[in-house]
């Protein structure tokens, strides 16, 4: 009788083993495939060379120059905004044309790759020694440095002048939670094989 009960226990533990087996590489499977699909269509490493040279040469995460042109552009070498911005991290002419002046370019195309993270690069790197919080730098990367100069002169939206407690436009509020949701998104996905430097501070 005994017997007979361990021997049905055993086929029970045995079941039980195989179903929580095939489960375990049933979720494994599809956690795996849908990191792959997260990588290559949903935060996919686009004009990486670029990316990598520039992020690297101005001191900028490199998930964070990926997060960028993702949110900018979706990687559109060609995008045009209603606003006159250009190219992969949507770069207005005046400002092309100020970088341009700082970084001795004579002629530029903001529709090449190369020229538009770079300059792109650049810009983001001067905003960020123009203003002391991240956030700040990053808002004025949407808005313009004269808007969110007076934000940080108002009490309404900055306490001590240096960083926003509340950003006044909508469409920058979001862009700059975009921003940082994507670029938590590449670091989880990409881990070390982006960033030598992990945060934008």
């Amino acid at each position: 009788m005994w017997e007979k009960f361990r021997g049905s226990a055993l086929k029970i533990l045995f079941k039980i083993v195989s179903v929580v087996v095939v489960i375990f590489w049933i979720v494994f499977l599809v956690c795996g495939l849908w990191q792959c699909a997260a990588r290559r269509y949903l935060y996919p490493l686009g004009y990486k060379e670029e990316v990598f040279q520039y992020a690297d040469a101005y001191g900028l995460p490199r998930a964070f120059v990926f997060a960028v042109i993702k949110t900018e552009s979706g990687f559109d070498a060609d995008a045009v905004s209603r606003a006159g911005a250009i190219g992969l991290m949507q770069i207005r002419e005046d400002t092309g044309r100020y970088i341009a002046e700082k970084t001795g370019v004579e002629n530029f195309d903001l529709k090449d790759p190369d020229t538009n993270i770079n300059f792109g690069c650049f810009y983001i790197k001067y905003l960020r020694t123009r203003f002391e919080d991240a956030s700040a730098a990053l808002a004025a990367y949407n808005a313009g440095e004269g808007n969110v100069s007076l934000w940080l002169m108002n009490k309404e939206y900055s306490d001590d002048g240096k960083t926003l407690k509340y950003i006044p436009f909508e469409e920058t509020r979001e862009y700059v939670d975009k921003i940082y949701e994507s670029f938590g998104k590449y670091k989880k996905l990409y881990g070390k094989l982006l960033d030598k430097t992990e945060k934008f501070e």
